[in-house]
């Protein structure tokens, strides 16, 4: 995949934590063979800071990463409207989901309200946390059967202190749906795990219809109470 192998040449150019020449032509080169949204851009913002905390050892480093990715999500070159129409599909086997799932998090501003029956994939469970940790309001919905299944990340969460809740009756909570800053819904049939990106046949689209987004809305509300 395009986002291992940008991953393979940040690590390369983190042997000395330089780069060189020939490193900063290989990396040119990889973005103009892919041609990258805007979207696969903003994915590749968060794997650079992603990889650097990764290599730092002391706690005051990763503080200073954070707060330098928080800045630089903000300095990001913004549409003339404020707020645009947005009616795109996304489909698992042609489009890369996980990034742009990763970039509508780290676009987010003040809160992400998540309705999804299962979450395993760390690609998108560590920038969720690193929202929570910059103050954005992440509120998490699952299933009681997937949240304590080897490898969910609901147990990260909750040891984060972020909000979360389960349903834990005999049923499932099979939503796959996500609120972000209350301006732009994500639903499908995508459940955020690793499987759904490289073997499953998936889909989900994502909107701003303000009816759409009042019913989702709605619902997370709904949901949230009766689960308290």
């Amino acid at each position: 995949m395009e986002s291992e192998e940008f991953d393979r040449l940040l690590l390369a150019t983190m042997q000395d934590c330089r780069l060189q020449s020939a490193e900063i032509k290989a990396l040119d080169d990889f973005l103009e063979a892919n041609s990258p949204t805007d979207e696969l851009l903003a994915f590749y913002r968060h794997r650079v800071f992603a990889i650097a905390m990764e290599r730092f050892k002391e706690k005051e480093a990763q503080d200073v990463a954070t707060w330098i990715e928080g800045v630089i999500k903000r300095l990001v070159p913004r549409t003339k409207d404020s707020n645009p129409e947005v009616c795109a599909a996304y489909f698992s086997e042609v489009d890369n989901c996980v990034a742009r799932i990763v970039s509508l998090i780290a676009e987010a501003k003040s809160s992400i309200d998540i309705c999804v029956f299962t979450i395993t994939d760390d690609r998108i469970a560590e920038p969720l946390i690193e929202a929570h940790r910059q103050g954005v309001s992440v509120r998490i919905l699952t299933d009681d059967d997937k949240a304590n299944d080897l490898g969910s990340d609901i147990p990260r969460f909750m040891q984060e202190g972020m909000p979360v809740r389960v349903d834990r009756t005999a049923y499932h909570m099979h939503h796959k749906f996500a609120i972000f800053d209350r301006k732009l819904l994500l639903t499908g049939s995508y459940n955020w795990t690793r499987g759904a990106s490289i073997n499953n046949i998936e889909n989900f689209i994502l909107v701003s219809d303000r009816a759409l987004l009042r019913s989702f809305q709605k619902e997370f509300d709904r949901l949230w109470e009766k689960l308290s």
